[in-house]
């Protein structure tokens, strides 16, 4: 019992040094976006896939004429996902640059099932997407 009681009071003692004086700390300067920025560019693995040739390597302006506006054009960073959709499946397209200068091009490509989630073989759904932005 003495051991039990032991333990409540160290966690006790523990848990109170979490606990903030109450009083408010200095707001912290937001980063400005060119601090936000790094020079430094960590290169992403690009994707070489068969059937990937005309997708991997294009940059965004490129990819939405071939298979029209993105439902999703997501940016964070210096990273940039298109996700395009056709009446089977959903193509996301992932762009980064490949140097700290360059314009994000596509590097990485998924593609799943719309129905589950599933994946699903890149080069069909490419081609399915394609076709259904040149229908319209």
């Amino acid at each position: 019992m003495i051991g039990r009681l032991a333990m409540i009071a160290m966690l006790a003692s523990a848990l109170a040094g979490c606990v903030g004086s109450g009083q408010p700390t200095a707001a912290r300067p937001a980063p400005s976006s060119a601090a936000a920025r790094s020079a430094v560019v960590l290169v992403p693995q690009v994707m070489a896939a068969a059937g990937l040739e005309g997708v991997i390597g294009s940059p965004a302006p490129a990819l939405t004429r071939r298979f029209g506006e993105p439902r999703i054009d997501l940016a964070e960073g210096d990273a940039r996902k298109l996700q395009f959709a056709g009446p089977a499946c959903v193509l996301d397209v992932y762009l980064y640059p490949l140097a700290a200068t360059a314009q994000p091009t596509a590097t990485h490509v998924d593609a799943r099932l719309r129905q589950g989630g599933a994946p699903t073989d890149k080069g069909a759904c490419i081609r399915e997407v394609e076709s259904q932005a040149c229908a319209r």
